[in-house]
């Protein structure tokens, strides 16, 4: 006996068993699919319809600046230091005891104010001994003199002999060669005394004090009394490369005098203002520069001796010239060159001379003109000719 299998259905075409049937969107490609072949001999197929269509080319986006024209200022900064015009050590000229010290430490005196007193007494009296010498001496020298007269008159009547009229005329010079190393004598001590005064030889202001009163000073001890320093006015000296020397001694002789301002160590505050009117008398062959002396005048006590500034010499103006910022300038085979931003929106690689710079803008003496837009931030991924996009900044909020 024999039975008859049931013809195996595809799981495509089953349609006893939904689970098995495929979805609605894979039927359509498979159907779709066979009414294309069954086509094919007859139906041209375009296959550029399906060639993906070129990109359009994208826009790089850049920050520009405007460029503008101005006065563009030639300030050289340089690092100084703040050199009093005088500095004194205050020393005694003699020994002897210190009975009074007159002045405190930090004290701002003039010339000429009594700093100190020595024990004067012992030049006092030995000023007195010499003075009683010298009277002596010049009673003798009359007295010489007086005989002088008398031997001239017997030699005349040949009443004396001749070598001793010569010899009391000796005796007469002799005598006045005493008295005036008594004066010499006499104008020491006084001098001596005076010294035993200690007075400010310069105006300023007192440092430290060296010596108290009741010690044995000596002339030309270490450190002597005090260190006086004049403050007002004062001085920076400060050094600049000697390849800008010839442009600051041609503008020093036409001007004269040349502005320049002190600020603090970190370059953040002005402390004065001053004037250079002379620079030295040689460069420095082992660093290449020279060296400068600006003056001020300190009113406020602002610079103190010994400090470190940063000096800004204006050496020059540059009047109504075109200037960029010092980043829109880039190096390339034929030098300097800018990118300038051209009405398509594209870029246009322009060839440059700069000048000086400042603050970040630059002197541009050749190449571009105001009102042109320059790049100044994305410029590495950029050619001649492509195109930039410029972004707006947000709108600000109301306050």
């Amino acid at each position: 006996m024999f039975f008859l299998k049931p013809p195996v259905q595809s799981p495509l075409t089953d349609r006893r068993n939904p689970s098995l049937r495929p979805p609605s969107g894979l039927r359509f490609i498979v159907a779709a699919l066979t009414i294309g072949t069954a086509l094919s001999p007859f139906v041209p197929v375009d296959c550029t319809a399906f060639a993906a269509a070129p990109a359009a080319q994208s826009a790089t986006p850049v920050g520009v600046a405007t460029v503008t024209k101005g006065d563009m200022p030639f300030i050289l900064s340089e690092l100084g230091t703040i050199i009093p015009l005088a500095t004194v050590t205050v020393q005694t000229r003699i020994e002897g005891y210190l009975t009074q010290v007159l002045f405190t430490e930090g004290q701002d005196v003039k010339e000429g104010d009594l700093l100190a007193v020595i024990d004067p007494r012992p030049y006092e009296a030995l000023l007195t001994q010499y003075e009683g010498q010298l009277a002596a001496d010049i009673a003798q020298l009359e007295e010489a003199r007086m005989d002088d007269v008398r031997y001239q008159k017997l030699l005349k009547h040949d009443s004396i002999e001749a070598q001793t009229a010569q010899d009391q005329r000796y005796k007469v010079q002799q005598l006045v060669g005493t008295v005036k190393s008594d004066q010499g004598l006499v104008k020491t001590y006084k001098l001596d005394i005076e010294y035993c005064h200690i007075r400010a030889p310069v105006s300023g202001r007192i440092g430290i004090r060296a010596v108290d009163r009741g010690n044995y000073v000596t002339a030309g001890q270490t450190g002597g009394l005090a260190i006086l320093t004049q403050m007002k006015p004062i001085s920076v000296i400060f050094t600049v490369p000697q390849d800008r020397l010839g442009l600051i001694w041609k503008r020093l002789r036409q001007v004269k005098e040349l502005p320049v301002e002190a600020w603090d160590s970190s370059d953040s505050e002005k402390l004065a203002t001053g004037k250079v009117s002379s620079l030295d008398s040689e460069v420095d062959t082992s660093t290449g520069t020279i060296r400068l002396r600006a003056l001020f005048d300190n009113t406020d006590e602002d610079l103190f001796p010994n400090q470190f500034v940063n000096a800004h010499l204006l050496v020059d103006t540059e009047k109504n010239v075109v200037q960029a910022p010092a980043s829109a300038i880039q190096t390339g085979p034929d030098g300097s060159f800018v990118y300038v931003v051209q009405p398509d929106s594209t870029v246009k690689a322009v060839v440059v001379r700069t000048g000086i710079s400042q603050n970040n803008i630059i002197v541009v003496t050749s190449g571009i003109s105001e009102g042109q837009r320059v790049v100044i931030s994305g410029v590495d991924r950029l050619h001649d000719g492509a195109r930039v996009s410029i972004p707006t900044a947000p709108p600000s909020s109301a306050p």
